[in-house]
């Protein structure tokens, strides 16, 4: 770990309330650090709770697919089917009458279908009941059984729909999972923000208050100074202003004190008014991002990627499709298996019979006026855009996490460097105030020395701030935790 140079602006606590009120896992009398307030976000906030419910239906409909390709059991039929009506009955001299008739017919079906991954075809076994009964100028009551049948039907030259559709839902299946990691990621950058907009605007209110004691008190000093005649009427003025502006300032530091806990409570979905207490970090990690490490770790893990591989399938199942949808195509379908039929249920599984059918569709389009080839181009041409655009995002991951890991290094050199800054500006403005104190300065110099010591704080805040952004910036685009060594489960 690298620890910070001493610095004022490090404290180590920002007291906001007594106690922080968090799920009991989380509660604890000490004050939150950033990581703890990052754990909060992602476990109960309302973005994280919105993600979380992303994924139970992503993964839900990767198992509603999943159990689509097992073996399907289904009972159907028809309880019953009544039809009423006068139908032509052909007589035996040849002639044909009209006739009364009322038909009931009830099916029963049970039917077990299989998917065949690798031709896509559907494999069946079924077995059924059915009854028939008419009433006219004859009574009859026939019963009809298949108590087993087995059958395929198959595409041949077609798609295989069930293929493409399992390579789509596997690299689906991994993109949500990134976007749910990612999503993580971006709740911790922008907690971090809302952290350090409250550690800023405590060590503005703080600085603000410093700064209207110390300017009511050169007022006063400079009062008494004016009533014997060392310092001119200017030089009071200018300090009346000084202590105005310093009030001013510090009514906004309050106000914006205030929005900032508000905002940071209700990014961690506690109930408004719940006292709260966070610590600053007072150390930033001390490891290396090695920029090579992570463009590779982006690249094997972000969702930008499996989203340019999910559009590749896609693709290039436009363009099977385009190519053999509409070409020449058959499909066979055969079954085989026994029935029977007879005047009572019970008999109608008696003496059964072979069934076999067989069907062979031949679909040869002749002409289509150039249909097929422009649907195959316009697929072609959809492909060619989507190994575009996936190039152009794989090599903008790449960039952003090479600059990434600069910027973060960059970071690092930036909080101690400021840290320094703000040491000397407060060290300068001490010495400062007790020359004026004494007379051996002017008050113009005084207060250049304490707007540049409120410079160095706010500067130091920011690089603090921006530290540990770079920080889960890294992370996010890398979904790889660089300061453990492992990927970001």
């Amino acid at each position: 770990m690298f620890r910070l140079p001493v610095c004022r602006a490090v404290v180590p606590c920002l007291l906001i309330g007594p106690a922080l009120c968090v799920p009991a896992g989380l509660r604890a009398q000490h004050p939150v650090t950033l990581r703890e307030a990052i754990e909060i976000a992602q476990e109960r906030g309302h973005v994280a709770q919105a993600a979380e419910a992303a994924r139970e239906a992503a993964r839900y409909r990767n198992l509603q697919f999943r159990s689509g390709l097992l073996p399907q059991l289904s009972l159907v039929g028809t309880v019953p089917s009544y039809n009423r009506s006068i139908i032509p009955v052909l007589q035996p001299d040849g002639s044909t009458e009209f006739r009364p008739q009322q038909q009931t017919t009830g099916t029963l079906a049970m039917r077990l279908t299989q998917k065949l991954p690798f031709t896509g075809g559907d494999l069946f076994v079924s077995s059924s009941l059915q009854r028939l009964s008419v009433s006219g100028l004859q009574d009859t009551e026939t019963w009809s059984s298949t108590p087993i049948s087995i059958g395929l039907r198959q595409e041949i030259l077609r798609p295989n729909v069930t293929a493409w559709s399992r390579r789509e839902q596997d690299v689906r299946s991994e993109l949500d999972e990134r976007l749910y990691r990612e999503a993580l990621e971006d709740i911790a950058i922008a907690t971090t923000g809302l952290f350090f907009d409250v550690y800023a605007a405590s060590v503005a209110l703080g600085n603000a208050t410093a700064n209207a004691a110390t300017n009511d008190t050169l007022y006063r000093l400079n009062q008494g100074r004016f009533e014997v005649g060392k310092i001119g009427e200017n030089d009071l003025l200018q300090s009346e202003l000084a202590l105005l502006r310093s009030r001013t300032s510090l009514d906004g530091a309050r106000l914006e004190y205030d929005r900032a806990t508000a905002a940071l409570r209700l990014a961690l979905n506690l109930p408004p008014g719940t006292p709260l207490e966070i610590v600053v970090p007072a150390q930033v990690p001390a490891f290396a991002a090695d920029t090579t490490r992570a463009v590779s770790e982006a690249l094997a893990r972000r969702a930008s990627v499996s989203s340019a591989e999910l559009q590749d399938v896609q693709a290039r199942r436009r363009v099977t499709e385009a190519r053999m949808a509409s070409g020449i195509g058959a499909t066979v379908q055969a079954s085989f298996g026994f029935n029977a039929t007879a005047p009572e249920a019970r008999l109608a599984y008696q003496n059964l019979l072979e069934a076999r059918t067989f069907t062979l569709s031949v679909e040869v389009p002749f002409w289509q006026w150039g249909a097929h080839g422009e649907g195959v181009r316009a697929a072609e041409a959809q492909q060619d855009q989507a190994q575009s655009l996936a190039q152009a995002s794989l090599e903008q991951t790449a960039h952003d996490a090479h600059y990434a890991a600069l910027q973060l290094s960059q970071s690092a050199r930036n909080v101690a460097l400021s840290a320094k800054a703000d040491t000397v500006a407060d060290k300068r403005f001490s010495v400062a105030y007790n020359r004026y104190v004494i007379g051996r300065i002017t008050i113009d110099n005084l207060y250049l020395a304490q707007n540049e010591k409120d410079q160095a704080l706010s500067q130091f805040v920011q690089s603090l701030r921006g530290y540990w952004q770079s920080y889960y910036r890294l992370r996010r685009v890398t979904l790889f935790d660089f300061e453990r060594g492992e990927p970001i489960r």
